[in-house]
């Protein structure tokens, strides 16, 4: 049995045993978090979160983007669309995790600059190396964007793959 096949398996299990078919497009927790994609660290099952409690964007490293930056205004957009908007009652967790594969990418800064969104001179200041730092750097960003809703606030935490425990940097 090929992996797909395993996969779409599980997922009449899935369907037949967990669905929800009551579930709303807008998290009830109205939070988003922004992880990381490796399969160790899933954001929804660390947390302890439900279907449809979390809406959840990953990417490498879990950072804090221009095209995660983009991705959240245009959740804003389909929130108001929705009747409703991001903003005071909803929250953005930044989530990135001790021995990210980004860090192995250090040195490589045309690579980093390129995924980042900034200079090769300006790599430096994203702090790559640590995932405590560079939480803070990108909940900072997120503090300062002017396409999100007024009142959102905005926590980081920093996932420990060796004790499966989360630190807030900022709760």
């Amino acid at each position: 049995m090929s992996i797909s096949e395993e996969l779409m398996t599980r997922n009449t299990l899935f369907a037949a045993q967990r669905f929800s078919p009551g579930l709303r497009m807008m998290p009830a927790l109205r939070t988003i978090v922004i992880g990381c994609v490796d399969p160790r660290v899933d954001p929804e099952l660390l947390l302890g979160a439900q279907v449809g409690e979390v809406a959840v964007i990953r990417n490498v490293g879990g950072r804090v983007t221009p095209g995660v930056l983009d991705e959240l205004a245009m959740l804003r957009s389909v929130t108001q669309a929705a009747g409703g908007d991001l903003g005071a009652g909803w929250e953005v967790i930044v989530l990135q995790h001790t021995d990210c594969g980004i860090t192995r990418l250090a040195g490589d800064d045309a690579t980093l600059a390129g995924f980042l969104g900034v200079r090769t001179d300006e790599v430096g200041t994203k702090s790559v190396g640590d995932p405590r730092a560079a939480v803070a750097h990108d909940v900072g960003i997120l503090d300062g964007e002017t396409r999100l809703g007024a009142g959102l606030r905005v926590s980081g935490m920093v996932y420990d793959v060796t004790t499966g425990l989360v630190d807030a940097v900022r709760p």
